[in-house]
């Protein structure tokens, strides 16, 4: 395992932060959040570059945008008491699953 997929771990961790930072920002108003919403923007940013320069755009935007996509409608959930469902929940699932499926593509190319 490269240090390529812990950029891309804490990238993932990063988006999330920041959407729940931006959520508290109160549309920029509040300083502390919008700080922490832009520097973690920043920071998941230049770590999928960093990720970037050992793997394929094609594998590390999908964990990206759809690791952060889950993580942000799991955690809202939770922490912000937000509207569970059955479908929210089988959209969650349906990106994990797709997120995975990219990445049992052999050699990296389609079949």
């Amino acid at each position: 395992m490269t240090f390529a997929w812990f950029w891309v771990c804490f990238a993932v961790v990063a988006e999330i932060g920041a959407a729940l930072a931006l959520r508290h920002s109160d549309g920029f108003t509040r300083p502390l959040p919008t700080a922490i919403a832009l520097v973690s923007f920043a920071s998941a940013f230049y770590l999928v570059s960093l990720a970037l320069l050992q793997l394929p755009v094609s594998i590390v935007y999908p964990i990206w945008a759809g690791g952060g996509t889950a993580g942000v409608a799991l955690l809202s959930m939770i922490l912000m008491k937000e509207q569970k469902g059955i479908w929210k929940v089988s959209g969650i699932v349906l990106v994990v699953l797709g997120i995975v499926l990219l990445n049992f593509v052999p050699g990296g190319h389609d079949i």
